[in-house]
């Protein structure tokens, strides 16, 4: 084999996969903190492992790439607003409360006019 992956690369590949695992469990099972907190210590301690800790550091402060890690979630997250926002107005308490600044708008605006 012309290239041998050392023993530490090996658990960092091990660390991110289990990463992308918790992360994806924690996103079908709607946003489970604990399972999202777990993938993504895993998986920064995988890429930790594989690149080296001084390069994981460098990649994540370069200014440019503060700039994508702040505005990838918003173009990620773009298109599923009315949905999210749907579901958050089924949720007993919670939906009551985001709904009823929007009620209390349309009501104000209906005796205007």
């Amino acid at each position: 084999m012309a290239y041998e992956i050392s023993e530490i690369k090996k658990i960092g590949i091990g660390l991110v996969g289990f990463g992308i695992l918790f992360s994806f469990l924690g996103i079908i099972l709607f946003f489970d903190r604990g399972l999202l907190a777990l993938g993504n210590i895993f998986f920064l301690t995988g890429i930790g492992l594989l690149l080296g800790w001084q390069s994981m550091w460098q990649l994540f402060i370069k200014k440019a790439n503060i700039k994508v890690i702040v505005y990838q979630p918003q173009l990620v997250l773009r298109g599923y607003g009315a949905p999210i926002q749907a579901f958050l107005y089924q949720i007993p308490v919670i939906g009551w409360i985001l709904q009823y600044p929007f009620q209390l708008f349309g009501q104000l605006r209906r005796k205007r006019a």
